[in-house]
C-alpha cells in the first residue's frame, strides 16, 4: 500500500490520502456536541463508528452506491473511494424530536415542511422528510429549507441524495426495529463519483449521526432514553455550559455511559459481540 498522506481532519476522523481515487479514514475517540469537540475522548467510540457503518454500508450498496472499499484490521481505519462532497448533510426525520421539535413548537414546520398541529414531542412523523443543513467549516449547522439545497447542490444531484437518504432510512428503520431500537432521525452525507453518480459517504446510521431510542421504554409527549451522544450532551448542558468552544470535560462515569451505550446499540444493530468485532473487523461485512 502506498504510504498514506495526511490531507484533513474533520471533528471525528483523519483523512490520508493512498492515491487519486481513494483515502483512507481513521475514526478517533473524539466527541462532538453541538459541533464543539469535547476535550475527554470515549474509548473504543471510533470503533464502534467505523464498525457500525461498515454494517450498513455492506448492506444498503443495493439501494444506493457508497464509497466502502475495505476495512483496517484496527477497526479504525476504512479504505474508501474519493467523492465529490455535496457542501449540504440530509437529515431524514421520521420522529419529532431535537431540533425539530424546537422549530415546530416556534413554526408548526420543520425546515419548510408544514406539519399537522397538535402532535407531541417524540411523535411519529406522518411520514419521514428531509431537513437539509449547511456543513460549516467552523461554528455550527445551519438548517436549510430543500430549494436552499438544491440550489447549492444543483438540482439532480440533490434529488438524487434526497431520494437515497429516504430509501436508507426506509430500510434501516425496519432493521432497527426488529432489534428493539427506534430510528428517530439520521444525517447523510452524499457525494457524486468519477462517472457523476450520487454515492454514500462519511458514516452511516451510526450513534453519532442518528438519534436510537430503545423502543420498549419508548413514551410519547417528552424526550427519549437513547443509545446515541444524547446523554453526554444533557450532561454538557447540566453544567450551564453555552454552546461555544471550549466544551466542557466529561467525568468518568459519563464517559463509560456514553461508551456503555454506543457498544450496546453496536451489538443490538449487527448482532456481532464488539469484542468478536475488536478481533476480526471484517466480521461485520
Amino acid at each position: 500500500m502506498p504510504e498514506a498522506v495526511h490531507v484533513a481532519s474533520g471533528k471525528v476522523r483523519e483523512i490520508y490520502a493512498l492515491d487519486d481515487d481513494r483515502l483512507q479514514l481513521v475514526a478517533s475517540d473524539r466527541i462532538s456536541t453541538f459541533d464543539v469537540i469535547l476535550p475527554t475522548p470515549i474509548p473504543d467510540k471510533g470503533r464502534v463508528l467505523t464498525g457500525m457503518s461498515a454494517f450498513w454500508f455492506a448492506r444498503t450498496r443495493e439501494l444506493v452506491p457508497n464509497h466502502l472499499l475495505g476495512l483496517g484490521d484496527d477497526g479504525r481505519t476504512t479504505i474508501c473511494r474519493r467523492l465529490e462532497m455535496l457542501p449540504v448533510e440530509l437529515v431524514v426525520r421520521g420522529y419529532l424530536s431535537g431540533s425539530g421539535w424546537a422549530d415546530y413548537q416556534a413554526s408548526g414546520s420543520v425546515c419548510g415542511h408544514a406539519l399537522p398541529t397538535g402532535l407531541r414531542e417524540s411523535e411519529r412523523l406522518p411520514g419521514p422528510i428531509v431537513t437539509p443543513a449547511t456543513k460549516a467549516e467552523a461554528g455550527h449547522d445551519l438548517n436549510i429549507t430543500e430549494a436552499e439545497a438544491a440550489a447549492l447542490c444543483g438540482s439532480e444531484a440533490y434529488l438524487g441524495a434526497r431520494d437515497a437518504a429516504l430509501a436508507l432510512y426506509a430500510f434501516a428503520t425496519a432493521h432497527a426495529e426488529s432489534r428493539g431500537i427506534i430510528l428517530a432521525d439520521t444525517k447523510f452525507e452524499f457525494g457524486v463519483d468519477r462517472d457523476g453518480v450520487v454515492t454514500l459517504g462519511d458514516e452511516a446510521l451510526t450513534p453519532d449521526s442518528s438519534r436510537l431510542w430503545p423502543a420498549d421504554s419508548y413514551a410519547l409527549g417528552g424526550p427519549q432514553p437513547s443509545f446515541d451522544k444524547q446523554f453526554v450532551r444533557d450532561y454538557c448542558l447540566s453544567t450551564g455550559w453555552d454552546r461555544t468552544y471550549p466544551g466542557p470535560e466529561v467525568p468518568d462515569e459519563v464517559v463509560a455511559g456514553t461508551r456503555a451505550r454506543y457498544i450496546d446499540a453496536f451489538e443490538r444493530l449487527t448482532e456481532v459481540p464488539f469484542e468478536r468485532y475488536l478481533s476480526d473487523p471484517k466480521v461485520v461485512l
